[in-house]
């Protein structure tokens, strides 16, 4: 007895494939400097483990909290791409002017600046994915986007590793160099990435509303773009904020590689394998949360998250950083595109904006404590007791996804 033949999904909508190139040129430009960064500035500007962690936690907690307010924004003016444009611009801007630092201030500000641009951009880009798309293609969609930016996060150190190993420049020329797939992306993004229906925010499966605009919930009642994001939602907020207080910059897992014995010229491939691993596992990630549920997705990332951190803490050799990488790749394809679509899942249609925006948000709030506890915790007490703490929130946070229970799609 045979079963029904396999229904042939659908292509993506040129938008999430548009978002998907902007992603893969960003990633490239970005990820041809931060594998090297951390290198950069202990051995040439002379900073600590912490001011690692201060430099990371608070870029990234720029970036979080900016998405938060255009998030917001995307959905009040009801169009997306101009922030999305005007976020890797910034960023494409600013990011090569790390060739020109002398001290780990302007690396700071460089980064801060740098990483402002992906708060711009970051939730009405995800928005935009969730508007293109119907609720049972979310998670393939996420992770389409997730795979082609990890594609270009395995280009870019590639591009490094040769530029510094085969051609002889320096770091800092290499970091210059970073400016010309920026450009590319900003290109891709004016090009490619076009409004869902000239602008106006749509109902799930591409149909805008019918009166020009106002969503109304149960014919009439308050406007959906007023509408609650849901006890569920807060709950998966507060659950994650949790597994981020556990979670480091992944600049100290590169340093962790240095005590390993990883070469500093061999940080770009031993990154790009990373992101190898990152890209694959993105796409059938997301489409099998689409049929076995995001949160049993989530739940397994986080454990295998803590198995990866306690490698981490007991790896005595160097072939342990290079395995741990590529099993570390693992964890961000199950949970990087699986969280942005139960997002998408728990709200509104008309509030995915700044429910995108609210999600990065508290993330970033807590990113900076995380970095900066992370790397007094190295300093004080070794790289083992660190991401040991770093094991054990990621359990707890595992455990708390049972109090998130996602009602019916909107």
């Amino acid at each position: 007895m045979t079963g029904a033949p396999a229904v042939p999904r659908a292509p993506l909508p040129r938008t999430v494939k548009a978002l998907a190139t902007v992603s893969f040129f960003t990633d490239a430009a970005s990820e041809m400097i931060y594998p090297l960064l951390p290198a950069f500035l202990t051995a040439t500007l002379g900073a600590s483990a912490a001011w690692v962690g201060i430099i990371e936690g608070a870029a990234d907690a720029t970036s979080s909290l900016l998405k938060l307010a255009s998030g917001w924004w995307s959905d009040r003016v009801r169009r997306r791409k101009p922030l999305i444009v005007f976020g890797y611009a910034l960023a494409a801007v600013l990011r090569p002017l790390v060739a020109v630092a002398t001290s780990s201030w302007q690396v700071l500000a460089i980064r801060v600046g740098d990483r402002m641009g992906k708060g711009i951009r970051g939730a009405p880009r995800d928005a935009m994915i969730a508007d293109a798309v119907a609720p049972s293609d979310r998670g393939r969609a996420f992770g389409v986007q997730r795979a082609a930016d990890h594609a270009g996060a395995f280009v870019g150190p590639i591009i490094a590793f040769v530029l510094l190993q085969w051609a002889g420049l320096s770091l800092r020329t290499v970091f210059l160099l970073a400016a010309i797939p920026g450009a590319l992306a900003v290109a891709a993004a004016v090009i490619g990435v076009r409004e869902t229906d000239g602008g106006r925010l749509t109902v799930d499966g591409g149909h805008p509303p019918a009166d020009g605009g106002r969503l109304t919930v149960d014919g009439g009642g308050a406007p959906l773009s007023a509408a609650p994001l849901g006890a569920s939602f807060w709950r998966y907020l507060g659950v994650l904020v949790l597994f981020t207080l556990g979670n480091s910059t992944d600049a100290f897992l590169l340093l962790r590689a240095t005590e390993l014995g990883v070469k500093p010229a061999l940080l770009p491939i031993l990154w790009a394998a990373l992101h190898v691993v990152k890209s694959a596992t993105s796409i059938p990630a997301g489409a099998w949360s689409d049929r076995v549920g995001r949160r049993t997705m989530i739940a397994a990332g986080w454990l295998w998250y803590a198995l990866v951190y306690v490698g981490f803490a007991f790896a005595t050799e160097t072939w342990h950083a290079w395995a741990l990488f590529l099993s570390y790749g693992l964890f961000f394809g199950m949970t990087e595109g699986v969280e942005r679509a139960l997002v998408a899942d728990l709200v509104p249609a008309t509030r995915r904006g700044v429910a995108f925006g609210w999600y990065n948000g508290v993330i970033g709030a807590a990113v900076l404590p995380a970095s900066v506890a992370f790397g007094l915790l190295w300093d004080w007490q070794g790289s083992a007791f660190a991401f040991g703490v770093g094991a054990a929130s990621a359990c707890l946070a595992a455990l708390g996804l049972t109090l998130v229970r996602p009602a019916r799609a909107h």
